[in-house]
Parts: structure tokens; sequence; C-alpha cells
């Protein structure tokens, strides 16, 4: 007995000297940690005021039990304060011609019309054949799904644009706000198309980026609220239903900021803010709440599939590229399109250009990217894979598998890669080559003040104040005009008697 206690001191002594070395560790890791980041985001730009000012959003209830004319009416006086609080307290240095918060800058959004950082309505010609809601992405505005609002709209549809909550003023903003408020505001954009629509009018929920994990989580919610109409089709560009692994752990990243004298801690990104329509910089607690709003989105989507709920949900047409830096690709496959019923979705995936003469210079898991994302068929929904005609070709063709299908159907595009481009990006996806913004081929140069699209820098790349990855990263879609011939075919099944069996064959019918 004495030797058995004897045996257990030493055992007990043992786990105490080992939970002391493991906690002696991580608090050395984290010193280390806080440290590194303090140093790091000390060597960035300093703080200016659209970093410090932050907007004063409406809370999620207040929009809960607003209606969108008040929600207009809190907008009309958030951007009026933005001119008085940061607009017109600039510093001489902070007047520069590329700053959109100087109003003689050229790129300042109140001198556009209409200023596409704030909600919108458009209203179709005669008695509205159905309603839809578009959501627009994280850091963003209502300008990134313009185009789609507009085919909407002339296809007889009432078209509901909110800005987001923290979108569109200053990138301060984002660092008060969270997902509730983007959900509320999501419910709210409904609401309102269903009151000008009628609410037996069809119902669309379109979103882009952190837009269509808000448009996907209100169809999601609407199978259990009574509350909340039910859309009849979904669809989704580039959508956040994954993001990358450091999103996770973006809050740690901030910690530091708790002290005053290291507030660029809550920063992952503080560069120029040159675009008039997107944020450039970047808050951590944007990066933490798009992170809790996919992992609420998984989770929903595996609840529901446990509880056969998905049989009730609208299809869902996905635009996806198989590179995506902003989001996961997989995510979309694995984490929801797997658990997915036979109920007209479908998934279009942009494959890289196989024919890139700097294909040498890729990355050995592009060529292969393509093949590992899909699963093998048959799949519960159908599949279009847009890629090269043959390898050696900038010439495209679209390769569908219908919904427990194993034959391709190949279709010539009549659209060709252009020869410099590699792949598309996830910024792409919702801009024509010909958007003035962010075209390769701007049909008006210029209009909003600057062509981000055909910017081609060359020289050193210490002498930029943004990254390379700012410039150098494809911002249009040149299957732009097909992926809207795509998406008319599903507003045109809207009036059909059974919908998901009308978009059953939208795939096998090639857009003109």
């Amino acid at each position: 007995m004495l030797r058995f206690t004897q045996f257990l001191k030493r055992s007990d002594n043992r786990l105490i000297s080992l939970v002391r070395k493991v906690v002696t560790g991580l608090v050395v890791i984290a010193i280390v940690f806080f440290i590194g980041r303090i140093y790091e985001s000390q060597r960035g730009p300093a703080l200016q005021v659209w970093h410090t000012w932050s907007a004063d959003e409406m809370t999620a209830s207040e929009i809960a039990n607003a209606t969108f004319a008040d929600y207009l009416a809190r907008e009309n006086t958030i951007f009026r304060e933005l001119k008085s609080h940061v607009t017109d307290r600039l510093s001489d240095d902070e007047k520069t011609p590329l700053n959109r918060f100087y109003a003689q800058s050229r790129v300042y959004p109140p001198q556009f019309q209409p200023d596409w950082n704030r909600s919108f309505i458009l209203l179709p010609q005669g008695k509205p054949r159905g309603a839809v809601v578009l959501l627009h992405g994280l850091t963003d505005s209502p300008y990134s799904v313009h185009y789609m609002a507009e085919q909407y709209q002339q296809q007889g549809f009432v078209a509901v644009v909110p800005r987001l909550p923290g979108h569109g003023t200053a990138p301060g903003s984002l660092t008060v706000v969270d997902r509730s408020q983007w959900i509320a505001a999501s419910r709210l954009a409904v609401r309102e198309a269903s009151r000008l629509a009628g609410r037996d009018a069809p119902l669309h929920v379109v979103g882009y980026s952190n837009g269509g994990a808000l448009a996907l989580k209100y169809a999601l919610d609407s199978l259990d609220d009574k509350s909340l109409r039910q859309p009849q089709q979904v669809i989704l560009l580039s959508p956040m239903i994954g993001v990358t692994a450091f999103a996770r752990f973006a809050g740690l990243a901030g910690l530091p900021a708790i002290f005053p004298a290291f507030s660029r801690a809550a920063w992952l990104n503080i560069t120029p803010e040159f675009n008039p329509y997107k944020y450039n910089s970047f808050p951590v607690k944007a990066a933490r709440q798009s992170w809790l709003l996919s992992q609420e989105l998984q989770q929903q989507i595996v609840a529901a599939a446990r509880r056969q709920r998905l049989a009730d949900l609208a299809p869902v047409l996905t635009f996806q590229s198989v590179m995506d830096s902003t989001v996961s690709a997989r995510a979309v496959v694995e984490s929801f399109y797997r658990y997915l019923p036979d109920n007209g979705s479908e998934l279009v995936v942009f494959d890289i250009n196989q024919a890139a003469s700097m294909g040498a210079l890729l990355r050995p898991a592009a060529y292969s990217a393509l093949d590992t994302l899909l699963p093998a068929t048959p799949r519960p929904y159908a599949t279009t894979v847009i890629t090269n005609a043959a390898a050696d070709s900038y010439d495209t063709v679209a390769r569908t598998t219908m919904a427990f299908g194993h034959k391709e159907t190949v279709t010539p595009l009549h659209i060709a890669w252009p020869a410099d481009m590699y792949s598309l990006s996830h910024v792409a996806v919702p801009f024509p080559l010909t958007d003035s913004l962010y075209g390769r081929d701007p049909a008006a140069r210029d209009l909003y003040g600057i062509s981000i699209g055909t910017i081609s820098l060359r020289g050193e790349t210490s002498t930029l104040s943004v990254g390379m990855d700012t410039l150098m990263r494809v911002t249009s879609n040149p299957f732009f005009s097909w992926m809207m011939a795509r998406t008319g075919s599903h507003i045109a099944c809207s009036e059909q008697p059974d919908v998901a069996a009308c978009l059953r064959l939208a795939p096998a019918i090639s857009p003109e």
C-alpha cells in the first residue's frame, strides 16, 4: 500500500509538472504572438479618420421593426454625417485626387449619379411579374449586383438592393456592425420587395460573396420561420459558404487593439481608399463576422439535411470560380451541394484557362483543382463546367452533366479566354469586361474616376502603397454574357407551374 501511495504521488507530480509546462508553453506562445502582432501592425500605415469614424447604423432589432423608408431615412442621415465628420475634416495631405473621401477627388462617390453606395430599388414597367432581393458582398456596395438587378427589372421584377449595415460609407463602420444587422437588413429588403410586387408574386434572392451566405441563410431560415416568405429561387455568385482558415483566428489578431496605442492591430489591411464602391482597408471584426456567419450557415445546412428539410429548399443556381482566394470553392460543394436533393439546383464552375501561356508558372495543383473539387457522378444536382475546348485552345465550352446523370453534354460557347488571363477570381464573377470600374475593356473609361480593371503597372514593387495582389487580381468576367443568359433562363421559369422541372431543363439549353 505504501508503494502504491508513493507511485500515485509521483504520478501526480509528473502530471502537475506536465500541466505547468503546457501552460507555460501556451503563455509563451501567446506572448510571442501578441508581440509579433503588435510589431506587424505598427509597421503599417497610420489610421486615418475614415478608419476611426463609424456610421450610426440601426441595430438588428431596430431594423426588424422598421420600414424600408425608415432604413433609407437613417441612410440619408449617415451619409450627411460622413460628409461632416470625414470629408469636411480632411487634412491637406489627405486631399488627393484618388481619395474617395475628398470632395474634389476623381473618385468621390456623391458626384456620380446614381451613387451606387446607397440602397436602391428598380421598378419594372407595368405590373410586376415577381420580386427579387440582391445582396452585395463584404466591404462592398450595391454596385456589385446592379447588373443582375437591371436584368431582373427588364424581365418584369421589382429589384430591391439594400446597402448592408457598415458598407458604402467608410471602412471604420465595419468595426462596429455584426452579422445580425446584415441578416435583419436582408429580411427588411424581402418585406419591401413583397410589399411592392405583392406577396403572391414569385420571390427570388440573389447574393454575391458574403451576400451569398446571407441569401442562402434567408432561404434556410424561411424553412422553419413561417413569418418569412420562402423564395422560389436562389442565385449565388462566389458565395461565402466557407472562408479561409485564417478568418477563424482573426479575432485573436485584433486582441492588441484593446490598448489604444495598438489600435492598428484591429485591422488586417490598411490601404489607400481609391475605389469609390468598395473598401480597400479590412478590419479584423469584419473577417471574424464573416467566418461566424459561414459557420452558422454550415451548421444550419447539416441540421436541415438531417431533418430532411432541404427537400423544401428553393432551387439554387451557383456560379463559382475554381480558383478563389477569398472563399472556399470546396466548401460550396462539400458543405452545401452534397446535401441537396434533386430539386433543380445547378452548380456552374469556371475552370482555369488550361491554355494559358504562363502555365509553367502555375502551381501544379491548379490543373487538377477541378478534378478534386467535384465528386464522381451521379450527383443530385446539375453541373456545368466552363473550360477550354482543348488544352491548347483558348476557345471555351460548357460541359454539362444533368442531375443523377453520367453523360456529359459539350456546348461551344463561342467565347475565348483572354490570352493573358489564367483564371477568374472571386471579385471578377459579377462584372462584364466592359464595366467602367472593373472591366478590362471598359465601354466608358474612368466613368467613376478610375478604371481599375485596366491597370497594368510595371516597376519596383516596394514603390507601391498597395499590395500587388490588389492590382494583379482579375476583376471582370469574360463569360459574363453567358452567365446572364443562364440566369435569364432561370428567371423565365418563374411563371411555370413546375419551376423545378423547368430548371432541370435549363442546363441542357444553350443560352443565346
